[in-house]
């Protein structure tokens, strides 16, 4: 019975040094490459940030709406525009003339059940891996 009780102390004991090795390693930074998890923490926050958002190419932009290709919904998708949709570019409040067909964007749509209709909140420009590094 002591044995048992002692193999399964030296178990636990061994269990746990292996599980905070493995913790450990994933903490440790390299000093090779300073500053590493910086850019990774920078690039999950944007990640979170824009969740939510349908990201799509802009295609042509009308008076009052927007269409874009690769969306989550296909391509030629239709963006409703309103009196009240935000634009912003780079973190800076924008305006629609400043978007260009070929543009990558991040749109806060909202989108009604009953019609499908697709309307933007807010439209996001400006987030590349090259703001995201910042």
């Amino acid at each position: 019975m002591k044995t048992r009780i002692t193999n399964l102390l030296i178990y636990c004991v061994f269990s746990g040094t292996l599980a905070a090795g493995q913790v450990w390693a994933q903490v440790y930074q390299s000093t090779e490459s300073p500053g590493a998890a910086d850019r990774l923490e920078n690039a999950i926050s944007v990640a979170g940030k824009y969740q939510n958002y349908i990201y799509g190419v802009v295609k042509k932009i009308g008076k009052d709406q927007i269409i874009l290709d690769k969306t989550v919904f296909g391509d030629g998708q239709v963006f409703k525009l309103e009196r009240n949709t935000r634009f912003v570019d780079n973190g800076k409040r924008s305006t629609k003339a400043n978007l260009k067909v070929g543009d990558m964007v991040w749109i806060d749509a909202k989108i009604k059940k009953k019609t499908d209709e697709k309307i933007a909140r807010k439209v996001v420009t400006g987030v590349s891996p090259k703001t995201v590094s910042q």
